[in-house]
């Protein structure tokens, strides 16, 4: 059975081998993407006037009178002294083709003070890979490898490294089963604890295959519930509609969420809403004091998908919320403007906060700075465990490649009866 159970873990792990290296040092760069971007783009991510800044609808309508190809999808009302403001927009649909605008940008960075469009970029473009798209490109590698649309469905990366995380979690079991000592050292007369112990070392003086295999054994083993969160969480978030929140709702008290409650519109018949960001805002002023939250509106956006408007509340900079898990958000159909409810942060039924817990726990932002930093070296980890699976399994297939050839050498030069 343990026989089976080896072959098991070694070619689910030459499977996922690849996808984990790469999901491991991205996810250990993208742990500080928002440092990284604006260490790299200054020239789109500061104000070059020092002023007071013009109210942020005003802003948002210029943008889009600029442009009537697109509109904003989302934008701050405040930013830190010193920021340029970013605006996200989508393209609308173009009447000659029936499909969306080709913009060639996604985002658009003003000047608070003036209004002043410093640059625009196309977040997570595959292609070209500069300094303005390197973060982005980094991050959307990270969960869907930049798979392109097909047959109208841009999901494939998604569900992709969704399939892999289940292995992978399987796998995580699997591994922590081998570390385990066999029957047979049993008869040695040595405790359960002690015949363990060796799976958790690292014998530096060995040779080069059993350093790889002690890395590879030892790691996986101190760091096995890091490892397993990690799997699970990147299955949940890749997965979220199509199986983990159905899943939940099956087993446990889940909170109807408005956009699992519908199938989003296709990507080129977005749903365009009857009314704009300035009677949304209204009714949000009008819901929040109803609601008594004391936090400020933080920033805004819009579904096409769903035709829904949020109004997320938090303080200017501190739009992770508490722990990584997000701000309050008011929702609000976009074609009657009525209130579709919200979503606040740490609260609900046990479930609630478990599916909330998904992406605070997958990014580290639970822990705050440490967490982040946590992931950070936790994505070398995983790099480093798919090299060293490679590795042993390469020694291991050479090895008995080897005894192959001089068995079959052997025969050659045997003397015939």
């Amino acid at each position: 059975m343990r026989l089976a159970w080896t072959i098991l873990h070694r070619w689910i792990g030459l499977g996922i081998a690849g996808f984990l290296f790469v999901s491991g040092l991205t996810g250990a760069v993208i742990s500080w993407d928002h440092e990284l971007d604006e260490l790299l783009n200054p020239h789109l991510t500061e104000a070059r006037v020092a002023g007071v800044a013009l109210p942020p609808l005003d802003l948002v309508e210029r943008v889009e009178a600029r442009d009537p190809r697109l509109r904003v999808a989302s934008f701050p009302f405040a930013v830190e002294p010193g920021e340029a403001m970013p605006i996200s927009v989508r393209p609308t649909v173009d009447p000659a083709t029936g499909k969306l605008h080709e913009l060639g940008f996604n985002q658009v960075f003003l000047d608070p003070a003036t209004g002043e469009q410093l640059g625009a970029r196309e977040w997570g473009a595959a292609w070209p890979i500069n300094r303005e798209t390197f973060v982005s490109f980094l991050y959307k590698l990270h969960y869907s490898l930049h798979l392109p649309e097909i047959w109208g469905v841009d999901l494939w990366g998604r569900w992709l490294l969704g399939a892999v995380a289940i292995v992978w979690t399987i796998d995580c079991f699997v591994g922590f089963y081998l570390t385990l000592p066999t029957r047979r050292s049993a008869r040695h007369g040595r405790s359960w604890w002690l015949r363990w112990k060796p799976a958790w070392q690292i014998k530096v003086s060995g040779s080069r295959y059993r350093v790889a295999f002690d890395i590879h054994r030892a790691f996986g083993l101190w760091l096995w519930a890091m490892l397993l969160t990690i799997a699970f969480t990147g299955f949940s978030l890749n997965l979220y509609r199509e199986i983990f929140y159905p899943l939940m709702s099956l087993v446990s008290q889940v909170t109807p969420n408005i956009f699992s409650q519908q199938p989003p519109a296709g990507r080129h018949q977005p749903i365009e809403p009857a009314m704009g960001y300035r009677e949304i805002v209204e009714r949000a002023r009008s819901e929040v004091a109803r609601r008594g939250w004391s936090e400020p509106m933080g920033s805004a956006f819009y579904t096409p998908g769903f035709g829904i408007y949020g109004v997320r509340f938090h303080r200017t900079g501190a739009d992770r919320g508490a722990a990584g898990v997000g701000p309050a958000i008011l929702y609000f159909d976009g074609r009657t403007g009525a209130s579709l409810g919200a979503r606040q942060p740490w609260t609900g039924t046990a479930a609630d906060i478990f599916l909330q817990a998904q992406f605070p726990l997958h990014s580290g932002r639970i822990l705050g700075l440490s967490g982040r930093v946590l992931i950070s070296v936790m994505g070398l980890v995983v790099a480093a465990l798919s090299v060293t699976g490679v590795v042993i399994w390469y020694r291991k297939r050479r090895a008995r490649l080897a005894v192959r050839r001089g068995r079959a050498e052997r025969a050659n030069l045997a003397p015939a009866e």
